[in-house]
């Protein structure tokens, strides 16, 4: 049969358009395809979002902050081990191949055939090139339009970048699972160490998790993950990348891993290393998060930790002043209590508590069982007494318990209510040594050290006496301690305030009032200095930021922070300076480069190289807020806190010691400031809800033995030195204690018993309680030229 010329002819023409309609469509598609199509070549100066380290002041790893927990590390240092693995695992043609492995392709398309057939997964045959394309600069959807882009940025990939450098992004941006992006995360994630100290089969089974990292979940699914491991330790012998008898005894080994991705080995800072964050975060932003940086903090491990045990001593010592509040929880049916029980947990810091049930509570003894099947036993007898003085016990309670030294005993144990802070600094420079927010961060991560604003109480009344000293007063002056009525907020009020002990002591020198902590002298002082100046004072000291200029404020009735007036106090210790308190002493980038630094001093020379001159002399850091004599002064009269005052019991530690306790209006919160000549450390203790600790729960009671248990282990093994007085102090005698006075303000010499020059120097020797009427009378030294307001004082 012919067909006629003219049907020949539009049917060519109709073929002919097909194909142009065909050409056409898919250049449209070409073009829509490519459009956004990334360049290749910004991988050259490409680095994957890799975590922010923390570091104590030693080099302690504490810490890390990241969106994707990565931690970078360049090709040279990847052992061969692991790069070989991996190319056995995902593309041992790797160094052969342009980018696109066309026989690795048709091995995965005829695999395909048969996992179709059986419902598998399909594989994808990418090579590494491919893979890198896909997860740095493609996104994860399964099209035929990705996987072609796939392939052409492969190829261009090839040529903009080493098979090393490609290798290397590939090995730093993979997820692995465990909270790991990149190899070295993994390393540390499963195995708990670095990447050069890996064994030949935990190479091989980090090489198996691109595959998927749940599909081989080294617990969930352990036999599918070590049976995966084994086939790559095979394909490495077959590779000739190790001899058939090391992958045969890699296969012998078991899979190992940790039960839960490592962090940090050090767990005592959660407080400190989240204000770290907030601050970083502050200045950086989202860089923190992503940028690699590495941060290096003041934190010293040893101090911190023992910051942390003093706190939660202290406050668990309060509540079991306060009595057992009874279990929490109760289950009537003993079947499958275990599991309700274990729902509740203790506070992380407290590892060695566990869940538990009474099983009974009669007569004398009560026995409990272990939730998590560890044993059982009895409570220990004062236990027992306790918890029936309090709230009592029953059968089928839960509670927290924890062994003893003594086998099948426990004592019961209570999760605190109260709360509190402990913040130590060096007041020569301002570092932060130790930052504790509060309990248990597990439970809480308000940092009160930071962010609890409360009244100081008396601890505030040390700034009071310097604004006096700074004034014209000296430690001769005499202050009245009587009663006193002001007008109160209100017209028509009036305010009276009273000393603890109610009782009034008459006349008295600066320090007698300091170390008793008188309420009615501190209040007459202050209208004597003026309280613009005690505002004024403590502005410049960083207790406050702004202070009405009332008498209240002179009794600590301003609000503050544990870490300012911690820091206030530094001031005392180091000549009078203002330090910049602070947690983090410099960031650098990925490349090393300073990012911060917190020394901000002014150094020329110290650059420069060694030409036989002196050494140049940093300067010291910090505005001077206070004569350096003033700052002695206090140091001396708040020692006399500590020997023969309200913190008396801190005299216990044998070292020079000074602070001043706090106690605000209804036992609210409890303060001690304590220091020595080379730590300064703040205690506060109260609710969250500013409720009241209790009738005498003080400063002396509540925080100084948290004071004193923090000191015993920061002053271990550290030498004994004295304050330092300044060079042009003068010495005299009031009362028979040597106070320390300003160049032309020091008493008058007269006959005395003078203590012998043999006697070492300490400002607590014998003194006269009060000066009343009949009792041997004090040196006084009014002021150079005395405010109009004195009404008396002196």
């Amino acid at each position: 049969m012919k067909f006629p010329q003219r049907w020949i002819a539009t049917a060519g023409v109709v073929i002919l358009s097909l194909i142009a309609v065909g050409g056409f469509s898919l250049a449209i598609y070409a073009a829509w395809l490519f459009h956004d199509m990334p360049d290749a070549s910004d991988l050259a100066d490409y680095r994957p979002p890799t975590a922010t380290r923390v570091y104590a002041w030693d080099g302690t790893l504490i810490g890390e902050y990241s969106k994707e927990r990565r931690i970078f590390v360049s090709y040279d240092q990847i052992p061969t081990q692991v790069v070989n693995a991996f190319l056995a695992a995902e593309d041992h043609n790797f160094f052969k191949h342009g980018g696109v492995d066309p026989m690795g392709l048709m091995r995965a398309m005829g695999k395909n055939v048969l996992n179709a057939a059986h419902g598998k997964r399909l594989e994808g045959g990418s090579t590494i090139s491919q893979q890198v394309a896909k997860n740095v600069l493609l996104t994860n959807e399964a099209t035929v339009g990705r996987k072609l882009k796939e392939a052409i940025l492969a190829q261009r990939l090839e040529q903009s970048l080493t098979k090393p450098h490609i290798l290397e992004l590939y090995l730093n941006e993979i997820w692995l699972g465990y909270h790991s992006y990149g190899v070295v995360a993994a390393a540390y994630n499963y195995f708990g160490k670095p990447l050069s100290e890996l064994d030949l089969a935990e190479c091989a089974y980090l090489a198996a998790l691109p595959k998927g990292p749940d599909n081989y979940h080294p617990v969930r699914n352990k036999a599918a993950a070590i049976r995966r491991r084994n086939f790559i330790l095979s394909q490495m012998a077959d590779l000739n990348m190790v001899t058939r008898a090391q992958a045969q005894a890699a296969m012998r080994e078991d899979l190992k891993v940790q039960t839960a991705p490592a962090r940090t080995k050090y767990h005592d800072a959660d407080y400190f290393v989240e204000e770290v964050r907030q601050r970083g975060f502050a200045t950086l932003g989202k860089r923190l998060d992503e940028g690699g940086y590495y941060v290096r903090t003041t934190l010293d491990p040893r101090l911190q930790t023992a910051a942390r045990v003093a706190l939660m001593k202290g406050l668990e010592n309060y509540d079991h002043r306060h009595g057992w509040r009874g279990a929490w929880g109760h289950v009537e049916n003993p079947d499958g209590w275990e599991k309700q029980a274990l729902a509740s947990t203790p506070p992380s810091e407290r590892r060695d508590w566990r869940a538990a049930r009474i099983e009974s509570a009669e007569g004398g003894s009560v026995r409990v069982v272990q939730a998590d099947g560890g044993g059982h036993g009895y409570l220990a007898a004062n236990d027992v007494a306790w918890a029936r003085a309090g709230k009592g016990l029953k059968r089928g309670d839960l509670v927290f318990v924890e062994p003893t030294q003594s086998p099948g005993t426990y004592n019961l144990r209570q999760t605190p209510i109260v709360n509190g802070a402990l913040v130590a600094i060096d007041p020569s420079s301002g570092r932060t040594l130790a930052m504790v927010g509060g309990y248990s961060f597990s439970l809480s991560n308000f940092n009160r050290a930071t962010q609890a604003r409360r009244q100081p109480g008396s601890s505030f009344k040390p700034f009071v006496y310097a604004a006096a000293l700074e004034n014209g007063y000296t430690p001769a002056s005499l202050v009245l301690d009587g009663p006193i009525s002001l007008p109160g907020a209100k017209a028509g009020d009036v305010w009276s305030p009273e000393n603890f002990h109610k009782g009034y002591l008459g006349m008295l020198p600066l320090r007698r009032g300091l170390e008793l902590s008188l309420n009615t002298m501190t209040v007459r002082l202050a209208q004597g200095v003026g309280m613009p100046k005690v505002v004024n004072m403590a502005k410049r000291a960083g207790v406050v930021t702004d202070m009405e200029p009332v008498l209240a404020m002179a009794l600590g009735a301003g609000e503050t922070t544990p870490f300012k007036l911690t820091a206030a106090y530094s001031a005392f210790v180091n000549g009078g300076r203002r330090v910049n308190p602070h947690l983090i002493e410099v960031v650098e980038d990925g490349q090393g480069k300073p990012v911060l630094n917190a020394d901000q001093r002014d150094c020329p020379k110290c650059t420069s190289p060694f030409n036989g001159e002196e050494s140049p002399r940093v300067p010291l850091g910090g505005e001077q807020i206070m004569d350096p004599v003033t700052a002695y002064q206090i140091t001396t009269m708040l020692q006399g806190v500590v020997q023969r005052g309200t913190a008396a019991q801190a005299s216990s530690l044998g070292r020079p010691i000074g602070g001043k306790t706090g106690t605000t209006n209804d036992y609210r919160s409890a303060w001690f400031v304590g220091f020595s000549p080379d730590i300064v450390v703040g205690v506060f203790v109260g609710f969250d809800d500013n409720r009241s600790l209790g009738d005498n729960e003080t400063g002396a009671v509540d925080a100084v033995p948290i004071f004193i248990d923090f000191m015993q282990t920061a002053l271990k093994g550290t030498p004994v030195h004295d304050f330092r007085p300044p060079k042009d102090v003068k010495f005299g005698y009031v009362n028979g204690i040597r106070e320390a006075f300003r160049p032309g303000t020091e008493p008058k010499p007269r006959p005395v018993a003078i203590p012998s020059l043999a006697e070492p120097f300490s400002p607590g020797g014998p003194i006269n309680p009060s000066p009343v009427p009949g009792g041997p009378a004090p040196v006084v030294t009014p002021p150079k030229k005395a405010p109009a307001d004195l009404n008396g004082l002196y």
